[in-house]
């Protein structure tokens, strides 16, 4: 009797055994599928007002002469010592003639004046507080674009992020390499948010710090110039996907690339709130293209998986990546 219990109970033994150790694994691979392992950014800009030029309005008046000043009245050299000399010359003409072009030039001086006043004080408060727009726009491809790595790759080596122009051409660059893609486009998302010149820093490096805090490591990056590239390591396998109920991750390859693109500019600027198909992302990656130099303040672009071998499984966008949407 008791031989025969024995026989009974080793292979349910063996059978419990088996299945723990299945779902320790899967337990095991599923918490390394919910960090993004590696990514690359390229990054630069200043939050610092734009300089304000200083005119000084300029007055001309013959030597020992006084001359047009705004707000002082009228000097010798360019008041009546002008006229005195018409008078008498053909009667009242001459006179009269001086006046119109004495009264003729002090208008000129008087709008230039006030042209050159309206002008300083325009960009005085335009520096002081000017409205900023601080703009993400996230694309999600299928991993088979792994051209695309190859080419922010080349982008993120080569790149000036110094200078205004040099940041224009890398947003405009990363655009044109997704808009070269279209045929992997799985999930998109983003919008804008308005923020003060004062505060739009600190705006701008919360979104890219949560953004950041995806990767486990940055294995590529150029910030401010500073190229940096880790040693190359093998990836992990991936690992096997889990059943998962959700509909927007369930109908999709289990690898993915994810794209952000970081813009703060100065002014009005606005990409669609909902971006609901391919075509709404092709429009709002044209947009954030073609934003013109003198109107950035600072960029990033982040991508991941960085590394040849790294996957992003669909675990790993639902984790971190909830709000991108199908399109």
């Amino acid at each position: 009797m008791h031989k025969k219990l024995q026989q009974t109970i080793k292979p349910l033994l063996k059978t419990f055994l088996a299945l723990s150790l299945v779902l320790a694994l899967a337990l095991g691979h599923a918490d390394g599928a919910l960090a993004a392992r590696s990514g690359g950014r390229i990054g630069g800009g200043s939050f610092r007002a734009p300089s304000s030029r200083t005119y000084t309005p300029r007055t001309y008046a013959p030597p020992g002469g006084g001359g047009y000043y705004p707000g002082g009245g009228f000097g010798g050299g360019f008041g009546f010592p002008f006229l005195i000399p018409f008078w008498g010359i053909g009667g009242g003409f001459g006179g009269l003639f001086s006046i119109l072009i004495f009264f003729a030039i002090a208008n000129f001086l008087l709008q230039t004046f006030r042209r050159v006043s309206s002008g300083e004080a325009g960009e005085a408060d335009y520096s002081s507080n000017s409205p900023v727009s601080v703009t993400r726009l996230q694309v999600g491809l299928l991993a088979q674009a792994r051209e695309l790595q190859n080419e922010l790759n080349h982008i993120a080596e080569t790149a000036d992020t110094n200078t205004p122009e040099g940041r224009a051409e890398i947003l405009q660059e990363a655009s044109l390499a997704l808009l070269r893609h279209p045929e992997y486009f799985v999930y998109a998302g983003g919008g804008t948010q308005q923020a003060s010149l004062n505060s739009a820093e600190g705006q701008f490096n919360r979104l890219s710090l949560a953004e950041r805090s995806k990767f486990s490591e940055e294995t590529l990056s150029n910030v401010n110039n500073q190229l940096r590239e880790a040693l190359a390591k093998d990836a992990l396998p991936p690992a096997g996907e889990l059943d998962n109920p959700t509909r927007l991750f369930t109908e999709g390859p289990g690898e993915y690339i994810i794209v952000t693109l970081l813009a703060a500019t100065l002014g009005k600027f606005e990409i669609p709130t909902a971006i609901n198909s391919a075509d709404d992302l092709r429009q709002a990656l044209r947009q954030i293209g073609s934003i013109p130099s003198d109107k950035l303040l600072a960029i990033e672009v982040l991508w991941t998986p960085q590394a040849e071998n790294d996957t992003l499984t669909s675990d790993d966008v639902l984790a971190n990546y909830p709000d991108l949407r199908l399109v």
